[in-house]
């Protein structure tokens, strides 16, 4: 086999990521077709192949730079990359010990260093192909464990079963309700307070009233950091409220979970420890390659019994070693990468001390932009609390100040966002998500990561972009109501 090519590959990478190449190279669907040799029934030499990848990158997103703040997640761990890599060049498919024996040692102790951390010693867990994911095993932990029958029977029979979740949350639940046969008229949302946690005393109300109803609460789900304002929800009040009614408590800590990684910060996270199962995405903002998410169960061995197929040609009885260490029957897959020597590659490198300064220092930035944008002319906070590393804000012109904010004013100003985000976008300033968010009309999320490390003047040219843009918007670029005029006071 002629490996020559990966030589190529790396120079390729390393000339993407110079500094001087551009965010984004902004093109419409339509424009990167006529420009891209994306066809594959030819083949090529790889002289043509390395100019087709190469043009490829060049109208590729950026995601390892300072300026791209559209998602979740942002430059990768170096030391993750490289665990990448060796995962990808070794095929290695993590299911039994005898395929994989070293990757699932590490595996389960990666693992167990990361109950351990959340307060779960005792517990089980396994990675996961992402977040939704993670949620579709809570669901079918709860479920199980319930009503264990349901694994041989199906539904029919077994009582209506309804699930809680905050207004605020992520959006995965409501699928997994859909994949998973409960249907989504079983979600009862939850109201969130002012800044996106979920208010107790409501959950407590809704349990209340569905068992009145003779339905069955399976779980409450609760959130370490929603996906907009980075609320977390007060998990030690839940666990109570859980505890009180017998519901299964799950806690979706994929962006948020991050912060136990840290001594000074874990405390925002506190009483995660009694939850049921929790989910963890170190992709997020720890800096791990894509994909690389946890999901973490208090109650040992129920993991094997929800999910086992027992398959006899994989994982077999009788065979020459311990066959405790074949952990691919927990799955819900068969074939599954080895995404826990990525992670294990990180924190081998950098160790507990490093991983805590990595997250005090992302939350020090986080404060640092927050502080900065309340005192900016034309920005105002959505929510001046920092729970995690997530700053909420509009941007308003100068034409849109001191004027009478009514109906028609916010409408103007739900539009206005998303037009400053596209000058930022095709000018290569700043990629950064707008939301809108229950009463809030469209405002803007940026949300810091492990990698790349921001200093203070990075922060403010990111603030002064938006400035920049939001300055250049102008009341003729919308449509007004004939009856309505933005001079009205």
């Amino acid at each position: 086999m002629d490996l020559s090519f990966l030589d190529r590959v790396l120079q390729i990478v390393k000339d993407e990521r110079k500094k001087d190449v551009p965010l984004v190279r902004f093109k419409h669907p339509e424009e990167l077709e006529a420009i891209l040799d994306l066809d594959i029934g030819q083949e090529v030499n790889d002289d043509d192949l390395e100019r087709c990848v190469r043009q490829v990158l060049q109208y590729s997103v950026k995601t390892d730079k300072a300026t791209f703040k559209n998602q979740l997640y942002g430059c990768t761990d170096p030391y993750g990359l490289a665990g990448a890599w060796i995962a990808e060049a070794f095929n290695t498919s993590q299911y039994t010990f005898e395929v994989a024996p070293v990757f699932t040692l590490i595996e389960l102790k990666v693992l167990n260093h990361i109950l351990n951390l959340f307060g779960i010693p005792n517990g089980d867990g396994i990675f996961s192909p992402g977040g939704s994911v993670s949620m579709l095993y809570a669901l079918v932990a709860a479920r199980f464990k319930a009503f264990p029958e349901v694994k041989r029977k199906g539904m029919r029979n077994l009582p209506e079963m309804v699930i809680f979740t905050s207004e605020d949350s992520h959006y995965s639940i409501r699928k997994a309700a859909h994949w998973l046969g409960f249907g989504t008229e079983s979600l009862r949302p939850i109201k969130a307070n002012e800044h996106g946690q979920m208010i107790v005393s409501e959950l407590e109300k809704a349990i209340e009233r569905e068992k009145k109803e003779n339905r069955y609460p399976v779980l409450v789900n609760a959130t370490a950091g929603t996906t907009v304002l980075g609320a977390i929800d007060d998990l030690n009040d839940i666990a109570n409220v859980c505890k009180k009614h017998g519901v299964w408590m799950h806690v979706d800590a994929c962006w948020g979970g991050s912060l136990m990684l840290s001594p000074k910060y874990r405390s925002k996270l506190l009483g995660v420890k009694r939850a049921d199962s929790i989910s963890w995405n170190p992709h997020k903002m720890a800096g791990a390659p894509l994909q690389c998410s946890v999901f973490l169960i208090k109650e040992r061995g129920l993991l094997h019994e929800a999910n086992s197929a027992a398959a006899q040609y994989l994982f077999q009885q009788d065979k020459f070693y311990d066959v405790s260490y074949d952990t691919g029957d927990k799955s819900v897959q068969c074939g599954r990468k080895i995404d826990a020597f990525k992670l294990w590659m990180m924190w081998k490198s950098r160790g507990d001390i490093g991983l805590s300064v990595l997250t005090d220092k992302v939350m020090s930035i986080a404060q640092f932009c927050l502080s900065a944008t309340s005192k900016m002319e034309g920005f105002r906070l959505v929510s001046e609390k920092l729970q995690c590393p997530n700053v909420c804000f509009w941007y308003i012109p100068k034409f849109m100040r001191n004027k009478d904010e009514n109906e028609e004013w916010w409408d103007l100003m739900h539009k206005i966002t998303p037009k400053i985000k596209e000058q930022l976008t095709l000018t290569s300033k700043l990629m950064v998500a707008y939301s809108p968010l229950r009463q809030h009309k469209n405002f803007f999320r940026l949300a810091f990561t492990f990698h790349p490390e921001l200093n203070e003047n990075q922060v403010i040219e990111m603030l002064n972009a938006v400035k920049l843009s939001g300055e250049a918007i102008t009341k003729e670029m919308f449509p007004f109501r004939q009856d309505y005029t933005i001079d009205k006071c």
